[in-house]
């Protein structure tokens, strides 16, 4: 106490200037109109600017756990597509079974689940993304993985109990069947194993207007991959290949994989249905040219 009282002793006539001084100023901003509304100005000014900077400060330690909550929002959301459902025919007869329903009648064909990236790599000729979910959660081999908002990023190739590896477009051994927007026609989409920002499509007729900037989506023909019509990127350059007379078009995916760190998982509840056809098929048509030979 007794410092106290000593420096306030020491610096008495500063502490009285202090006083007076917003003595006066509180007079002069409370019974003048000019002063009042310039010091209310900057006095918003500054404390908008403060505000400004705690709202960025608060947002940044709070950004993992809204990131979380728009993904799993957008996970809701994607799995009421349209293009997630198929019509049944009834004409005949109705057959109900395990696969879900919505009601207007049209069956879920497309499930997406969300999930973190956990490692990812861009560097190398044959890229893999580890993904957080896995077998418990219902992963299994094959199925496509897209990003956020919905661009393919790849194949999942391998399950554990709670985690997945994922061969990503960035791989030299990985051809897409993707379709040019406007016409339709439809190429195969590879990696060079140089540049993480661009793929390489080709067998695009020369019939086709290609032009830079042209959209290129997921092929309708690839039906036990990705779902048809995500948006794999735009065309940022055109050449010829000289043996076929082809374009080969370097494409920019909508997908930035060297900072991708949430997906989707999307699993078609019919692949079972159609890799068996499809290999039956094979089998029947087989044996039957080994008969007629």
């Amino acid at each position: 106490m007794r410092n106290v009282i000593l420096f306030i002793r020491r610096y008495s006539t500063f502490i009285s200037f202090l006083v007076l001084q917003f003595i006066a100023l509180s007079f002069l901003f409370r019974y003048n109109k000019y002063h009042r509304v310039t010091f209310l100005g900057m006095a918003n000014e500054i404390t908008g600017r403060f505000n400004t900077q705690y709202d960025k400060i608060d947002d940044y330690f709070h950004l993992r756990e809204e990131n979380a909550r728009v993904h799993k929002m957008n996970d809701s959301l994607l799995n009421l597509l349209r293009s997630d459902f198929i019509i049944p025919d009834t004409s005949k007869i109705l057959v109900r079974d395990t696969i879900s329903y919505d009601t207007t009648g049209r069956i879920r064909k497309y499930y997406w689940r969300e999930a973190k990236v956990v490692a990812n790599s861009t560097v190398n000729e044959k890229n893999y993304i580890q993904i957080s979910r896995g077998a418990n959660q219902g992963i299994k081999d094959n199925m496509p993985v897209v990003s956020s908002e919905g661009s393919p990023v790849g194949i999942v190739a391998n399950v554990s109990a709670n985690f997945s590896q994922v061969m990503s477009l960035l791989h030299v051994q990985r051809t897409t069947s993707v379709m040019m927007k406007k016409s339709r026609n439809t190429g195969r989409l590879e990696w060079d194993g140089k540049n993480p920002h661009f793929l390489t499509l080709r067998r695009i007729p020369k019939s086709d207007s290609v032009a830079i900037g042209d959209t290129v989506l997921t092929s309708n023909f690839q039906q036990v991959n990705f779902p048809p019509g995500l948006i794999v990127g735009t065309v940022q350059e055109i050449s010829t290949e000289k043996s076929t007379g082809d374009y080969i078009l370097k494409i920019k995916p909508a997908v930035n994989f060297q900072n991708i760190q949430q997906v989707f998982v999307i699993e078609n509840l019919f692949y079972d249905e159609q890799t068996r056809l499809d290999k039956d098929t094979r089998k029947k048509v087989e044996e039957s040219d080994k008969k007629n030979n």
